[in-house]
C-alpha cells in the first residue's frame, strides 16, 4: 500500500547524520570591502567631558526648578523667586563648569562627576546663603538664631 521510496523516513532523536564539510552551510565571511555606512558609524567618537551646550542648558533649567519651587530643599531653605533662581543657576552651573573642566588629570566620568558634586555643594550653599537666619542654623537644636534678635539663644529640651 504504501511505496517505501515515496514515504519520509522519520528519524528519532538518538539518530543524528553529519553531513561532510562540503555539504555544510559555510559560516559567514566578514566584509573586507568598505561599507560606507560602517566606515562612518566606526568614525563617531563619543564623548562625555564637556557637556555639550543644550546638556549645560538642562542643567540650568533644572536648578531654576529645584530653587525656586517647593521640594525638601524649599521647606528648608524656602525657595527663591524666579528672577533669583535665574541668577543663581547660571552662576552656579558656570562656577561648577570652570572647576570641574580645571582638573585635567581624570578621565571624562570623574570630570562629570566632581560637575555634579560641584553643582550640589554650590547650590546648597546659595540657599543656605539666602536663608533666614532662624533655619541657616544647623546644630542639632543646640542653639537658634532668630531673625527679631539676631542673637543666639539657648533651646532646651527640659
Amino acid at each position: 500500500m504504501s511505496d517505501p521510496e515515496t514515504t519520509p523516513a522519520t528519524v528519532s532523536d538518538q539518530e543524528t547524520t553529519l553531513l561532510p564539510p562540503s555539504q555544510m552551510e559555510a559560516p559567514p565571511q566578514p566584509n573586507t570591502s568598505p561599507n560606507p555606512s560602517t566606515t562612518k558609524a566606526s568614525s563617531i567618537s563619543f564623548s562625555i567631558w564637556p557637556p555639550t551646550q543644550r546638556t549645560r542648558d538642562a542643567v540650568i533649567n533644572r536648578l531654576i526648578e529645584t530653587l525656586s519651587t517647593p521640594s525638601v530643599l524649599s521647606k528648608r531653605y524656602g525657595t527663591l523667586s524666579s528672577d533669583e533662581a535665574s541668577a543663581a543657576a547660571c552662576q552656579i552651573e558656570d562656577e561648577a563648569f570652570a572647576a570641574a573642566g580645571a582638573s585635567t588629570d581624570e578621565d571624562g566620568v570623574e570630570i562629570l562627576q566632581a560637575y555634579s558634586k560641584e553643582i550640589s555643594k554650590r547650590m546648597l550653599d546659595t540657599v543656605k546663603a539666602r536663608a533666614p537666619p532662624s533655619t541657616a542654623v544647623d546644630n542639632g537644636g543646640v542653639s537658634d538664631i532668630t531673625a527679631e534678635d539676631g542673637v543666639a539663644s539657648a533651646v532646651s529640651d527640659s
